[in-house]
């Protein structure tokens, strides 16, 4: 477990150091990634310019919701881009086959493909709107809901995680990744960034039951925000539900496994 560990982190300090050769790019890059995700943040803040609220959601309680969400979601795409890449880098030029026969785990290789740090653009902009949300909300946040915030960052990693590494699967069965799994992150990170209590029965089921976003990015924050849950969830569930993450992310885990158990070389 620790060389596995070690390993682990020499991969990605090699993605570090090759991308820091060249730092005004670094530099450029980052700072783009930072004005375009601003404008994800500029179309809520016209939205509420324009209603006032939403369905009695104010505009720094939103903020919350949307700036946990890119959070998690930066992180995940900073280190999981070799699962993000998998199928168009990995399996179509032949090196996923020699990754199989070096004595690592395939999934441990992969992790360390790459540490996409131009990634910072939208953590940056995500931590911002968070403290803003936490600043000009109307009551302060308890230990209890800093705690709650972090589960709730953690939980969405892990989530956007596992959606990652079951595209990753599909690879070895469909040419190209299917778009479903756009819609689930980026139209994911799009949902989350609103309270799911404004979304139809049907919609909110879904992300809770089978694809669970809900428990990751809503019920969590409910404790920071120090509001009852207008869906009836208790305090206790609440608590409870940023475990769905990790949980999805070991699922996620187990289907790759059976889709590399089943991986036939591409010949290449």
């Amino acid at each position: 477990m620790r060389n596995s560990i070690e390993l682990y982190l020499q991969l990605l300090g090699i993605s570090l150091r090759s991308q820091l050769q060249y730092r005004i790019s670094f530099l450029l890059l980052t700072f783009a990634h930072f004005l375009v995700t601003c404008t994800e943040a500029i179309g809520v803040l016209a939205l509420f310019d324009r209603f006032g609220n939403l369905n009695d959601w104010g505009l720094a309680q939103v903020a919350v919701f949307y700036g946990t969400v890119n959070i998690g979601f930066a992180l995940t795409e900073a280190f999981a881009r070799g699962f993000d890449i998998f199928g168009t880098q990995l399996v179509k030029s032949g090196e996923f086959d020699r990754m199989l026969l070096r004595p690592r785990a395939p999934a441990h290789l992969v992790a360390g493909q790459e540490l996409q740090i131009l990634r910072l653009g939208r953590l940056l902009q995500g931590l911002l709107v968070l403290v803003y949300g936490l600043l000009t909300m109307d009551n302060s946040v308890s230990l209890e809901g800093l705690w709650m915030l972090l589960c709730a960052v953690v939980g969405t990693f892990f989530f956007f995680y596992g959606v990652l590494i079951l595209q990753a699967t599909w690879s070895f069965w469909t040419i190209e990744s299917l778009e479903i799994v756009n819609a689930i992150t980026y139209g994911g990170v799009e949902m989350a960034q609103y309270p799911m209590a404004i979304y139809r029965d049907e919609f909110r089921r879904f992300f809770t039951w089978v694809i669970p976003l809900g428990c990751v990015a809503y019920f969590p924050l409910l404790p920071v925000l120090g509001v009852e849950d207008p869906l009836g969830t208790t305090r206790a569930v609440q608590y409870c539900t940023p475990l769905a993450g990790p949980l999805f992310f070991f699922f996620s885990l187990g289907i790759w496994r059976l889709g590399v158990r089943y991986y036939k070389s591409t010949g290449s």
